[in-house]
């Protein structure tokens, strides 16, 4: 074997053998999202954040779940370094266990902006029909929105909660003079919310501003169902209203003073037809607001920011459920910067501009 020859063998086995390991990580790491959905569900980490360590007995006593079942998840999650244990050298049914205080505010905490629980329940719903991802593969079908479940919805819903409940509408909005003016004036302005989910960024809005009217508007009934019980809760009967529609029937031309759409154009089978009826909705003086994922300017290899992530979800549930549709335009996840504006162009607005707000997942845009 000459030296040429020898070089790229030993450059393929590290590369083997580097790989071997990513796999086995990655595998852990699936794993991991699925304990962590399994515990925010049944309440394991609220009742682990109260201060006292527990034995699997105690936490099973609280939750109302099954001892030995739990036994294993607190080992399982102490191994992966997010639950810490006391005492690891007594016996299985004495040891007691607690959540590290800087990990209750992630896991816990649905009023923070790091609470990143729903981000599990959200790939756990992603990932729920698989199935007929892969036969969608092979048609070139999609597959319906109705067929990702409960977790989806709520997983989508609880991550992006506390963004809208409180960047939304006291930092983002405030920070654009002429709509937030807009917002703050007499007579009361009106929003159009498009694609609202269960509705929390329609209720963000309304409870920074507490004089606009709000109707929001998405496909999907349960969402819908969902954002109404929401908007109940917070008090906002009459002044947030949610409809069934599709987002692309301009119902209210030139009635809205702002229109907005967060996090799902790039779901839409026709972003160019859903952008054209919120540019027909808006008033004359009426503003345009989009917000998606803060994609890479560009396609590489070499990423070094999260469309890793962006490419993931857009896989298995973005790109599929876009495609349910046809015609459609395929966009999925990772829409980035410029395919927004071709769109905006495509549905006669005149020009895009980057709003100025610093998110880890997201990007504001203004259409004009």
């Amino acid at each position: 074997m000459n030296t040429i020859t020898q070089l790229d063998t030993t450059q393929t086995d590290q590369e083997r053998d580097a790989f071997t390991m990513r796999m086995l990580d990655a595998t852990t790491g699936v794993f991991d999202i699925y304990t962590i959905h399994i515990g925010y569900r049944l309440g394991f980490y609220t009742a682990l954040a109260r201060g006292a360590s527990l034995t699997s007995t105690a936490l099973a006593g609280l939750t109302g779940t099954y001892e030995r079942y739990v036994r294993e998840w607190l080992e399982q999650q102490t191994v992966a370094g997010i639950v810490r244990v006391e005492n690891a050298d007594a016996p299985a049914g004495e040891r007691r266990f607690f959540l590290p205080a800087g990990h209750i505010e992630v896991l816990t905490d649905r009023e923070s902006v790091n609470f990143l629980a729903p981000l599990a329940q959200l790939v756990v719903g992603a990932v729920r029909p698989v199935a007929d991802v892969i036969e969608a593969f092979k048609s070139g079908a999609g597959v319906p929105y109705s067929r990702y479940g409960e977790d989806m919805r709520d997983g989508v819903g609880l991550l992006n909660r506390t963004m809208f409940m409180q960047q939304l509408g006291r930092e983002w909005l405030p920070g654009i003079p002429d709509i937030h003016g807009r917002l703050t004036a007499n007579p009361h302005a009106r929003v159009a919310d498009i694609g609202c989910g269960q509705g929390w960024s329609s209720i963000g809005m309304a409870l920074a501003y507490p004089h606009i009217r709000v109707d929001g508007y998405d496909l999907d009934e349960p969402s819908v169902a969902r954002a109404r019980i929401n908007a109940r809760q917070a008090g906002l009967i009459g002044r947030v209203n949610f409809h069934v529609r599709d987002a692309s029937d301009p119902i209210h031309k030139k009635t809205y003073d702002l229109v907005t759409a967060f996090e799902c154009i790039h779901d839409m089978p026709d972003p160019v037809g859903v952008l054209t009826a919120m540019r027909q909705m808006a008033a004359e003086t009426g503003s345009v607001v989009i917000l998606d994922e803060r994609t890479a300017e560009r396609f590489s290899p070499d990423d070094s920011g999260i469309d890793g992530l962006f490419y993931g979800f857009s896989v298995m549930a973005c790109l599929p459920n876009g495609m349910a549709e046809q015609p459609s335009a395929q966009t999925g996840t990772v829409m980035r910067p410029e395919t927004l504006k071709q769109y905006a162009l495509a549905a006669g607005f005149a020009g895009m501009e980057i709003l100025p707000v610093e998110h880890f997942f997201f990007r504001l845009y203004r259409l004009f």
